[in-house]
């Protein structure tokens, strides 16, 4: 069964439009009017073997806040939309990536349950055109719009570009492993029936 999914939503900020599919090879197609952006998602994407296309229109000309934030909430509801009702997956993943100084953990339980706690420190304003203060509201906006318990943790890092970029690759890794189909769970994994 194919675990894919094409979400939209517009408001009077932003018009986005996601699809994704779990099971894919990591070919992306990624539009947000945001350069590092993009490169990230396409990381994303790329590291998770997940195929995905992204087309964010925004309100750019004021900054990136509403576009980055409302394509973390589309992102978080096609990846539970794509999940179904999450039978036979891990559920838990987690990953420990490092990218020259930095270091960054992921952690992630797809328990249906929102949570999100991040540890990490930018000493520039921009990376690109991209507001590193917007690291947060993405990963808070994916992690509420999926219902998942996410933790992200910058253990060390020096360089904002490497911290931010190994942090997105890193949730790529954890959750491709928590998405992924495991034969010795029957029905989902949780002593409750059902996530």
């Amino acid at each position: 069964m194919a675990r894919k999914a094409e979400v939209t939503r517009k408001t009077g900020e932003t018009d986005i439009t996601i699809e994704i599919d779990l099971d894919g090879t990591g070919k992306s197609e990624i539009n947000t009017g945001i350069g590092f952006f993009d490169h990230m998602l396409s990381a994303f994407a790329r590291h998770g073997f997940f195929d995905l296309k992204v087309d964010a229109k925004g309100d750019i000309n004021v900054d990136g806040h509403h576009t980055v934030e409302d394509t973390g909430i589309v992102l978080g509801q096609a990846i539970a939309k794509a999940l179904g009702d999450k039978k036979g997956i891990k559920r838990y993943g987690n990953f420990l990536l490092p990218m020259d100084e930095s270091l960054v953990l992921c952690a992630i339980d797809l328990c249906g349950r929102p949570y999100f706690e991040m540890d990490a420190e930018f000493t520039a304003p921009m990376v690109g055109e991209f507001d590193t203060q917007l690291v947060r509201e993405f990963f808070y906006s994916v992690s509420y719009g999926a219902m998942m318990n996410l933790h992200l943790r910058v253990i060390t890092g020096i360089n904002d570009h490497h911290k931010i970029e190994a942090a997105f690759k890193a949730f790529a890794k954890a959750l491709d492993e928590a998405t992924m189909l495991d034969e010795r769970v029957s029905g989902v994994l949780s002593t409750k029936g059902s996530l």
